[in-house]
């Protein structure tokens, strides 16, 4: 299979709320992130935290946080939330949606990992699809790391590389 030429076009966005606390994780992520700039042009943003988080009630953080990551859209980004609710994918069928999100021409694709609860309704409004890693909880900070690989892996399936083993 060929990386499509919407795969130099497009442009994948991981937005992320807070910072990554564990310098392991980081270096890892930026293992990662390192190899996805081969295929695609990605960035990874993040949100920083909220600064008064400990008193505010989860609907409060939720929306407040809401808030900042609609601020980071722009129209025509084709926005997917990692979410625990969201459909699963064996590491070959990641690979598959990954291409065809590429063929539908999209400018950006933004994957989100929210805070440690979630969403807010006007977040989740705005996102066509929710994808989750597994049926496991893992804390928001470890999903951008196992995320980050398995979109490296995706690109390697669809090139036809030797990264993945069936």
């Amino acid at each position: 299979m060929m990386i499509n030429f919407y795969f130099c076009i497009m442009k994948i966005m991981l937005l992320v709320i807070g910072k990554t606390d564990d310098e392991y994780l980081e270096t890892g992520i930026m293992k990662y992130v390192g190899r996805l700039e081969h295929y695609v042009s990605f960035e990874m943003k993040v949100i920083p935290d909220l600064k008064n988080r400990k008193t505010l009630t989860v609907q409060e953080q939720k929306r407040q946080e809401g808030i900042m990551i609609l601020s980071q859209l722009t129209p025509g980004d084709e926005v997917i939330l990692l979410d625990e609710k969201g459909k699963t994918f064996t590491s070959r069928a990641f690979s598959q949606w990954v291409e065809r999100l590429a063929n539908a021409n999209y400018k950006r694709v933004v994957f989100v990992i929210g805070g440690p609860y979630g969403f807010s309704d006007d977040v989740y409004d705005k996102a066509k699809h929710k994808i989750s890693l597994s049926e496991m909880t893992f804390s928001h900070q470890m999903v951008r790391l196992v995320f980050v690989e398995q979109l490296y892996r995706a690109f390697t399936i669809i090139k036809g590389e030797s990264y993945h083993h069936d």
